[in-house]
């Protein structure tokens, strides 16, 4: 995959989304407008936002014998052992072609939750969520997050400005951070980065540890069939990051990643829309997108025809 393409996947990406967020949007408000089907106001969705920590706080001491006096040591720890597992290949077929990608490679998957319009979520549009999002993303293969490519020399962005195949991540980036000794040679670190509006790769804290999703304004304006009955794109289409965490297992002796699950949440809140003969509609909506390392072999074969040599 080449440079160009890997933008190009973001941008696919981002309009996946929004083809499901309309799809969404205009079912839900059909269904609530035009059937008696159950809805609820959900009392939370006008609440102020507060970035709340979910995990854990760090606690000082020694763990799989090395020593973390602060927070900043385990998070220079990660992006330490971040950047060597990345350093790491291994050999692979895939459709009968031999390979070279990251030794850690994992897939991706994508959830669309609590739909509302108006405030009222509807049990008939919850139903068909599933279906719809099913139907459209199909999950990738990929280096250790934040990253779209499973070739290292591949993974970059911005025309090869961005370079992901090692790690951007201070702890300014972090709200909380953990460890726990597995008492087996193996830590587990947890991290919650702290919250982002409309995170772009590699310039703030989400960013810097997730696969964001980059700039979705951009796209939301591009769609002809949406627009808003008053005020700007920037102040009715509101995409915020918050409570997302990557949890991490990591070889004390090597200093390799051996597992990941990064759990990025977002949530997207947009006020006077227009959709065809739809006007002046509030609607929000979270996404729950996942990577999960090592991919299984399993999954390598189904998804891409990759399986592993050696």
């Amino acid at each position: 995959m080449a440079k160009t393409k890997t933008r190009s996947g973001l941008g696919k990406f981002n309009i996946f989304l929004f083809v499901v967020f309309i799809a969404l949007l205009v079912a839900t408000i059909l269904i609530i407008a035009f059937s008696s089907a159950d809805s609820a106001e959900d009392p939370a969705a006008a609440g102020e936002f507060v970035d709340e920590i979910v995990i854990d706080e760090f606690k000082p001491g020694t763990y799989g014998g090395k020593e973390f006096k602060t927070q900043e040591d385990l998070i220079n720890y990660y992006v330490e052992c971040y950047n060597y597992t990345k350093t790491l290949t291994a050999q692979y077929d895939e459709n009968g072609e031999k390979k070279t990608y990251y030794k850690l490679i994992g897939v991706d998957t994508l959830d669309i939750e609590n739909l509302l319009v108006e405030g009222k979520s509807n049990s008939t549009i919850d139903k068909l969520v599933p279906g719809i999002v099913g139907g459209l993303f199909s999950s990738g293969v990929k280096g250790l997050t934040p990253s779209d490519n499973r070739d290292p020399n591949l993974d970059t962005r911005n025309d090869g400005a961005l370079d992901l195949r090692t790690s951007a991540l201070t702890n300014d980036d972090i709200l909380a951070a953990n460890i726990v000794d597995n008492n087996d040679g193996t830590v587990t670190i947890t991290i919650q980065p702290k919250a982002a509006i409309l995170s772009m790769p590699g310039e703030d804290s989400q960013g810097r540890f997730f696969n964001v999703l980059g700039d979705i304004s951009g796209v939301v304006s591009s769609i002809s069939v949406l627009s808003f009955s008053e005020g700007t794109i920037d102040e009715n289409f509101v995409v915020n990051y918050a409570g997302g965490t990557g949890v991490i297992k990591i070889d004390t002796k090597t200093g390799e990643v051996l597992e990941a699950e990064y759990v990025m949440k977002v949530h997207i809140d947009v006020q006077h829309a227009n959709v065809a003969i739809l006007k002046d509609k509030s609607a929000s909506l979270d996404i729950v997108y996942k990577n999960v390392f090592p991919a299984s072999d399993e999954d390598l074969m189904e998804l891409k025809g990759i399986k592993r040599l050696g």
